[in-house]
């Protein structure tokens, strides 16, 4: 029976049923669904509500009564705390069996398609230290925990880690994340102690006051690594001690950059971060191609992965040598030029200018002469003048950010009628939305 905790319900002996997306889990209560992180499907747990919907509840649990079966210990002794990782306490192969779920699920509920067969999702190597790119937080009010109201000292509530999920003025002090492979943990732990050791002062994230904000730690395949330190304002003795100590005690970082952020969030857009020492960019190997990756580069965050990922669209689209291929929100070029090898030719489309300047390096870099990268939005760029310039596509690459495809794009695409079309998603719901819309 519901019972009331303070001004919010709990719900008791509740089973999950089921995994969502975002990392959360589902229940069914009152024919309302409840969504849930950290739980597995077979817990039967106590739920508190934290905020009701029209249509769905969502929680947190106060009590596991009994765990289910396919439960297992995580890992990393943050799990549930930092927000970094979701699903830790599953095993990887039913992680991959409801993840798998999740997108027929979508697809039918969604989209509307019937999918009689599912190639079987392909496995990452690694499920420990496979990201390229880590932001890991500075703050002066880290997270504290039951007992630790009153410290002794100013810097004992400073703290270097992930923001706690749903509250963006609170850090969780990390202290080994297992999401990026060595020197991540040495340089974020070294950077956290030398602050704190020469008081300088880690961001106020309310205020807007003090000095380090984020430190970013790109790597690669090989162990290139490249470090940006993040600072809120201009103060050339902090900067130069800070950043000359990261090059003594890290000398073979292949690059150290900062930033000046005084903006009110951490976001790098419009800022240009600085090379302090080192190459300018990263190369990253795959199958062959060269890619370099800059402070602000986007590249698929698992590297070994994004190999997997381009080949299976290399041979999705099925190329023979005499194809036009049209790369629609072609990012920093890297699926088009996987592709141009087997094109007669590529031409790719990208809002971002930044990532358009990074995919024509990457072209020149690899010597491919067939690839050629626009900057603009798709929707004023793809119309029958690009397409009497590039001629018609026979194949359309689609790999659109989250939101998915603009309507009038895909009218373009319809009209255009090209004999295959490849679309890569990180977001199912929306993709399913653009597919029955494809269909009709």
């Amino acid at each position: 029976m519901p019972k009331k905790h303070k001004t919010r319900q709990i719900i008791e002996n509740i089973e999950i049923i089921d995994v969502a997306a975002e990392g959360k889990a589902i229940a069914h209560v009152n024919n309302k669904v409840l969504f849930v992180p950290f739980v597995v499907p077979g817990d039967i747990v106590d739920v508190i509500v934290i905020k009701k919907n029209k249509n769905y509840f969502e929680g947190k649990v106060v009590k596991i009564v009994k765990p289910s079966e396919l439960r297992i210990d995580p890992f990393c002794s943050h799990f549930g705390l930092c927000g970094g990782c979701k699903w830790q306490n599953l095993p990887y192969e039913k992680q991959l069996f409801y993840k798998q779920k999740q997108v027929t699920d979508q697809f039918e509920r969604i989209g509307k398609i019937k999918i009689e067969k599912v190639l079987p999702i392909i496995s990452s190597q690694n499920i420990t230290n496979y990201r390229n790119k880590l932001e890991f937080t500075f703050s002066n009010k880290r997270w504290l925990f039951d007992g630790e109201s009153e410290l002794p000292n100013p810097t004992d509530y400073w703290g270097a880690g992930f923001h706690i999920p749903g509250r963006f003025d609170k850090v969780f002090q990390v202290e080994k994340c297992y999401l990026q492979a060595e020197p991540s943990n040495e340089i974020r732990k070294d950077v956290y102690e030398f602050c704190i050791q020469n008081q300088i002062p880690f961001f106020d994230l309310k205020l807007h006051t003090g000095y380090i904000r984020n430190l970013i730690i790109r790597n690669t395949i090989d162990g290139q690594v490249m470090v940006i330190i993040c600072l809120f304002n201009e103060n050339s003795q902090w900067q130069e001690k800070l950043l000359s100590h990261i090059s003594e005690k890290f000398p073979n970082l292949k690059s150290i950059y900062y930033a000046i952020n005084p903006k009110l969030n951490d976001s790098l857009d419009g800022i240009t971060p600085v090379l302090y020492k080192g190459e300018s960019y990263l190369v990253e190997k795959l199958n062959g191609l060269k890619f370099k990756i800059s402070p602000k580069s986007f590249f698929q965050t698992n590297s070994i992965q994004a190999g997997v990922l381009y080949n299976k669209v290399l041979e999705f689209a099925g190329l023979t040598g005499t194809e036009t291929v049209y790369d629609l929100y072609s990012g920093t070029g890297t699926i088009g030029l996987f592709l141009a090898k087997n094109a007669k030719k590529v031409a790719g489309i990208e809002f971002i200018k930044d990532a358009v300047l990074d995919a024509c390096k990457n072209a020149e870099l690899n010597g491919i002469k067939n690839a050629i990268f626009f900057a603009g939005d798709i929707k004023n760029i793809l119309n029958d003048a690009f397409i009497l310039q590039n001629g018609k596509p026979d194949v359309v690459i689609i790999d659109p950010p989250r939101s998915g495809i603009y309507k009038d794009v895909i009218k373009t695409i319809l009209k255009i009628k090209p004999q295959k079309i490849v679309y890569v998603s990180c977001n199912p719901a929306t993709q399913a939305r653009d597919i029955e819309l494809l269909n009709n």
